[in-house]
């Protein structure tokens, strides 16, 4: 059960806004998900046929939905799953971190740049504690001063003005690390978390 289920984490997240507001359109469902009309459809059809809700059709051509006690069961459990999973998901990450640091630490290197500024650059921040590395700057979509505890997030562009012993890539995102593929960077100062 350490392993994650897009099924699983799609249903949860249709069940969790069904439970927040009943009368939902499809299209307002697939713009909060972030996923396909198509898809969207499949999920509720799918959920409609194992019992976790009922559909009632209102006047004007709207829909309401609303989550049988096997739906709320579900949510539960699907709930503590996602929770399950994030907490082995952390403990992971927080593993990779401090190897990470241990190694920067061995080779010297104590100022050090972001790259990306999600939740897992949160982590990598927060996980700093204890080791002599000093984050210096994130570097992100968009510059903001002070803006990522209290740190400056700088764009790309910036990166050539900055004074850095290494990056961390604190971003599992595809684009995120093309986009530093892309930088003026020497390779040997870039540490990756996952590979």
């Amino acid at each position: 059960m350490n392993t994650k289920n897009n099924s699983d984490d799609i249903s949860l997240r249709l069940l969790d806004e069904l439970d927040k507001e009943s009368t939902v359109s499809q299209r307002a469902l697939t713009d909060r998900l972030g996923i396909s009309l198509g898809l969207v459809n499949t999920y509720i059809k799918r959920l409609c046929k194992k019992g976790y809700i009922k559909v009632k059709f209102l006047p004007r051509n709207r829909i309401k939905y609303m989550l049988t006690p096997q739906g709320l069961t579900e949510k539960t459990r699907l709930t503590y799953k996602y929770m399950h999973y994030s907490i082995i998901y952390f403990k992971r990450i927080r593993e990779k971190l401090e190897k990470t640091y241990e190694e920067m630490t061995r080779q010297g290197i104590t100022n050090i740049l972001l790259w990306g500024d999600g939740e897992l650059a949160e982590l990598c921040y927060i996980s700093t504690r204890g080791f002599p590395i000093h984050i210096i700057g994130v570097i992100g979509k968009k510059k903001v001063d002070k803006g990522f505890f209290g740190q400056h997030v700088y764009t790309m562009e910036e990166l050539e003005t900055l004074e850095y012993d290494a990056i961390l890539v604190s971003s599992l995102e595809e684009k995120v690390i093309r986009s530093l593929q892309e930088a003026p960077v020497n390779p040997e100062k870039v540490f990756y978390l996952e590979q």
